[in-house]
């Protein structure tokens, strides 16, 4: 019997959770540093090199990659011949205390985002947990442990069917993705769960993001097995699609599709699809009773020397004289640094705003959205000398249900988050003659260095959520919804789908 002791268990939990939150797994820099070095579209390149550096950044100043510093997804594996030197505490309990140690550690704090209560109050638990522990006891002395920090935006675009067994499951993946948006922040991974039932497809597919990127290595050899087969299938066919990196339409929406599969009922065919993010975090160790895990840190030296040029052509703007007529010039597509005053704000102070705005209270005391751009973004706290923590955008399709309000009744001329908007939400930009700008997902500790200023102006209760008033210098965007409603995120990937089914042509000849 192998004996373990419950404090290197949470000890090693702590651990992982903090070096993940500011180390990319190497194979996923190097995948897309490979994405970078071909990729033919300026927009896709310039944001992958965004993504780059910042996971640099990241690596060099121990700071989050991404300001959503997810839920903890814990997969423990513990052998039967394992037994604890203390019963009071169960496995879920003690990943729960390595994660509420890690996220409250005051080094490098990261953001709670967890909230009780989900189908009511939504209160946030302060500390990150209750974590996700799926526990699986199998042979040997050892206890395997994979864990994860998976980002809001990602997950909300996991998708789940039950398919008829004559289905294609390629053709399913093909016809679901373009439908999810670029909230999940690609380019990255899809997960795939076949098999088993409902649940189990999905806890499947979210497993098989803890594999490293092989799929270079798996064209080259060739596939062999019929999930290695489905797998470069998907692969070819998902980056076929022209969605690229933010969406802006590029060569490469995944650096790699992964798949697990189990039996299944003969009249059955479940499948999950769970995208993992640019902001991968993932750690895989080991526990043999002879103490903590010890996770080695990658060397600087081997991520990638990107550098990102500001263009000729670059709009710079001082937010603080901006009025409505000026931003009528700016055109779909543009890169424009943003210096100024901007507010921030996401779903519940928008939910906020809104019932304040119906009860005939008005605005709260301090906000004036006048002239004003919205940032759709939820910080991590700031250390030592910081303004702000990492503070990349959120998902802005979240939003559009308030777009109305907020461009009728606020002042508001403009709102800056990442991915797309929805179709009525577009039309609302062009009828009030406002624009959408989009920040890179997966690159918020470089945004943050252009944060000059920060200051809670309102709902402070609400954490995170609160709404700060951000004062920046050369903050990159870039125009995603014009004021006459033309669409990046729809003319990039049409634009790009063609130009590659050109590409594929020219070479078959």
């Amino acid at each position: 019997m192998t004996t373990i002791r419950q404090q290197d268990f949470i000890d090693s939990v702590e651990d992982a959770l903090q070096f993940i939150s500011y180390y990319h797994p190497l194979d996923y820099v190097k995948a897309v540093e490979d994405a970078y070095n071909k990729e033919q579209s300026q927009a896709a390149k310039d944001a992958m090199a965004q993504i780059l550096i910042n996971s640099r950044m990241s690596a060099e100043g121990k700071r989050p990659i991404c300001q959503d510093t997810g839920i903890v997804t814990c997969f423990v594996k513990i052998g039967m011949a394992v037994q604890w030197d203390k019963t009071d505490m169960t496995v879920q309990e003690m990943v729960d205390e390595g994660t509420r140690r890690a996220y409250l550690n005051p080094d490098n704090p990261l953001r709670a985002s967890i909230v009780s209560d989900p189908a009511g109050a939504r209160k946030n638990t302060k500390d990150n947990t209750p974590a996700v522990v799926h526990i699986d006891m199998v042979a040997g002395d050892k206890i395997e442990v994979m864990v994860a920090a998976k980002g809001g935006g990602s997950e909300n675009k996991s998708k789940m069917v039950m398919l008829n067994p004559s289905d294609d499951i390629a053709e399913w993946v093909v016809k679901t993705l373009p439908q999810m948006g670029a909230g999940w922040c690609p380019p990255g991974m899809l997960g795939l769960g076949i098999g088993g039932t409902a649940e189990k497809a999905a806890v499947l597919a979210k497993e098989s993001l803890m594999d490293p990127v092989d799929m270079p290595e798996l064209l080259a050899r060739g596939p062999e097995t019929t999930e290695e087969k489905l797998r470069v299938d998907i692969f070819n066919k998902v980056n076929a699609l022209g969605i690229g990196a933010q969406g802006l339409g590029g060569l490469t929406t995944v650096v790699d599709v992964k798949i697990k599969s189990v039996p299944t009922h003969a009249a059955s065919k479940p499948v999950a699809m769970i995208p993992n993010c640019a902001a991968t975090r993932h750690a895989h160790f080991y526990l043999d009773g002879s103490g903590p895990a010890e996770l080695k840190a990658p060397a600087l030296e081997d991520w990638p020397e990107v550098t990102w040029e500001v263009g000729k052509d670059t709009r710079r703007v001082n937010m603080d004289t901006l009025t409505k007529d000026d931003i009528q010039e700016w055109k779909v597509g543009e890169t424009v640094l943003l210096s100024g005053k901007m507010l921030t704000g996401r779903d519940a102070a928008h939910k906020r705003i809104q019932t304040m705005l119906n009860n005939g209270e008005g605005l709260p005391e301090g906000v004036d959205f006048s002239n004003k751009f919205i940032y759709y973004v939820g910080p991590v706290d700031a250390v030592g000398d910081e303004v702000v923590g990492p503070a990349g955008p959120t998902t802005a399709t979240r939003m559009d249900k308030f777009t109305d309000l907020m461009l009728e009744d606020t002042g508001i001329i403009g709102m800056i988050g990442k991915a797309e908007r929805g179709p009525a939400t577009v039309q609302s930009i062009a009828k009030h003659k406002s624009v959408y700008l989009m920040a890179v997902g997966g690159a918020a500790y470089l945004v943050s260095k252009a944060i000059k200023n920060a200051k809670v102006v309102a709902f402070e209760d609400l954490g995170m959520e609160a709404i700060y008033e951000f004062d920046v210098e050369d903050m990159p965007v870039t125009v995603a919804v014009d004021s006459t409603g033309a669409n990046a995120h729809e003319t990039g990937p049409a634009i790009w789908k063609a130009k590659i089914a050109d590409l594929d042509t020219e070479l078959s000849k």
